[in-house]
């Protein structure tokens, strides 16, 4: 079985956040920093600054959905400094 992550990447250009699901962060971040993402290419680059396993794709999703509805920096800043 896969392994699945959901994962925040930020811009160094203006420190937006990005998050998303994947199989694989490192080749997802690589296809995020080539452009290959139509969201984040205007943005890059990227850099992974927080990740968690998840049981499977369907809690992924989830996990996903629950952290983009925040739509809160500091949520995610005191997610990503692991106080949340």
């Amino acid at each position: 079985m896969p392994v699945f992550y959901v994962y925040i990447l930020q811009s160094q250009i203006d420190n937006s956040f990005y998050i998303g699901y994947t199989t694989n962060l490192d080749r997802r971040l690589k296809e995020h920093n080539s452009g290959k993402s139509r969201y984040t290419a205007k943005k890059i680059p990227w850099i992974l600054v927080y990740s968690e396993k998840s049981a499977d794709k369907t809690a992924a999703i989830n996990r996903e959905r629950f952290l983009k509805k925040q739509r809160n920096r500091k949520f995610y800043c005191r997610l990503i400094q692991g106080d949340q």
